[in-house]
């Protein structure tokens, strides 16, 4: 895996040497320009476009408190469906901050979520696991316990995450408890909160504030979760229990619209943006209404639909074009943007899964994203997650980061001066130069094979795909767990124990 060493020029080496050690590059700040694919024109018809949505059409509610709390606010109602004049929801989305905090177990982990900055999560949310043995099956809480603590050891990895795989061995009423107490336990960077319940989001909460304190949990943000609308134009009475609980909580929520081009939207790029978007500020508006000031992130799921087979697809040019899109809408509004980076609809880690996940992750971070979840891991359209990917994936968030943040120019002049002490037909190996920043000059996968063909075969013949498991089998054997408080991990445990107790095994 690429180390903090590998991140190129003098003032980065002095930086990272000034830095605490931690194992874990900083969030990446753009030292790019933002690629802005719509004119003001284009860019107002959109929001214009979603205004006229939310006001005309409304969206559904499917919750009695939240309906209730709509009507006080001024909002139309009829049923379920609720009409939002466009004054009182972006008076509302104002409310809810650009930029803020989020606290890691360990501080030098924790994470600044907006602006130029730009963290990546691990992939989330998959029933199926490829581990070592390469076969394809339920993921288990054994599995997840891997996937924690390969999030832990990847330097571009900033968040742990959360289910990354789903641990089909426990029942799933008690499953949300194992899963959080996972990713604390394995890893001290930023973890997610369960959404599949409302008193599952109360559990998380309580458990980070036995984790940080109950004032601290009060008065700042230490986890972040995701909610999705049921696109189209439906946020239903599950997402909306979570997102209570949070907002009130104080804590972020990705709302996130999971939209399905072209099945769940229309077949329009546009006008799937202006949907999604429109089903994205709705949640982001409710969410003030529970907690004024909450911090919020935007957030996007996007596929599109193959009209062969129905099956979704990912790393398409349409694709593209919306990540683009919605960067430029978010920060219109002010708020911060999630996206999903190394998407593909390949079933193992082959020549498609590489080409659709770069060609996805790449506008993403052209377009200022600052949150990227699905950045390591993601295989056959979310349902599987793979060791081998997830090795692959994180280290090529390090060289993004290496692109990132743009040309460095802090030893520009020395290196002009070796031209001059080289000259005509020369080479630079021995200047004084080049051995200073050798090492960190250009970014060098480890995981990628750019020997000649005879050294690759004389090593094994392998691909990248064996590699990525041999490191990963490498970076496991290293694995020491990052300290806990004995007394907090007691307590943790004691609670899970006394929830237990309480849930059932089967049921909700």
């Amino acid at each position: 895996m690429a180390r903090e060493g590998r991140r190129g020029g003098r003032a980065a080496r002095r930086a990272a040497r000034d830095r605490p050690e931690t194992g874990m590059l900083p969030p990446l700040v753009r030292g790019i320009p933002l690629f802005e694919i719509l004119d003001e024109e284009r860019l107002e018809r959109l929001h214009e476009a979603s205004m006229r949505i939310l006001e005309e059409t409304g969206i559904a509610f499917q919750d009695g408190e939240a309906i209730a709390i709509w009507r006080e606010a001024g909002a139309a109602i009829d049923g379920w469906r609720v009409r939002v004049p466009r004054e009182l929801l972006l008076e509302l989305v104002a409310r809810a901050p650009a930029a803020f905090t989020v606290h890691a177990r360990n501080p030098e982990r924790s994470l600044e979520i907006g602006g130029a900055r730009t963290v990546f999560f691990p992939t989330y949310g998959s029933p199926f696991v490829r581990m070592f043995d390469g076969e394809r099956r339920y993921g288990t809480l054994e599995d997840l316990a891997v996937f924690h603590k390969l999030a832990f050891l990847s330097p571009a990895l900033h968040g742990t995450g959360a289910v990354t795989c789903e641990p089909v061995d426990v029942p799933v009423p008690r499953r949300h408890l194992h899963v959080t107490l996972s990713a604390i336990r394995h890893s001290d960077k930023v973890f997610m909160g369960p959404v599949t319940a409302p008193e599952r989001a109360a559990d998380a909460v309580r458990m980070a504030e036995i984790l940080f304190g109950e004032a601290f949990v009060a008065a700042n943000a230490v986890m972040v979760s995701l909610v999705n609308c049921n696109s189209p134009l439906v946020w239903d009475e599950t997402m909306l229990g979570a997102l209570k609980v949070y907002a009130r909580a104080g804590q972020p929520v990705i709302v996130s619209p999971f939209t399905m081009a072209g099945a769940n939207t229309p077949a329009s790029v546009p006008a799937t943006v202006a949907q999604l978007n429109a089903e994205a500020l709705a949640g982001i508006a409710f969410a003030q209404l529970c907690r004024p000031g909450c911090p919020m992130i935007y957030g996007n799921f996007l596929a599109a639909v193959s009209m062969k087979s129905g099956a979704p697809m990912a790393g398409t040019g349409e694709l593209a074009l919306m990540n683009l899109m919605i960067g430029q809408l978010a920060r219109r509004y002010g708020l911060p943007w999630r996206s999903s980076g190394m998407l593909t609809g390949s079933k193992i880690t082959d020549a498609q899964a590489g080409y659709e996940s770069a060609f996805n992750m790449l506008p993403i971070l052209l377009a200022g994203c600052n949150l990227v979840m699905h950045s390591a891991g993601w295989t056959e359209a979310g349902l599987t997650a793979s060791v081998a990917k997830f090795l692959l994936d994180a280290e090529q968030m390090a060289m993004l980061q290496r692109f990132g943040q743009g040309p460095i120019f802090s030893d520009f002049d020395a290196a002009i001066a070796a031209i001059g002490e080289v000259g005509p037909g020369g080479h630079f190996f021995g200047t004084a130069h080049t051995q200073e920043h050798f090492h960190a000059a250009f970014f060098m996968a480890e995981l990628f094979d750019n020997n000649s063909f005879e050294q690759w075969q004389a090593d094994g013949g392998r691909d990248a795909a064996a590699r990525a498991l041999d490191a990963a089998r490498a970076l496991l054997e290293s694995y020491v767990a990052p300290p806990l408080d004995p007394g907090t991990a007691e307590a943790l445990e004691a609670y899970v124990a006394r929830r237990e107790r309480e849930l059932p095994e089967d049921g909700r």
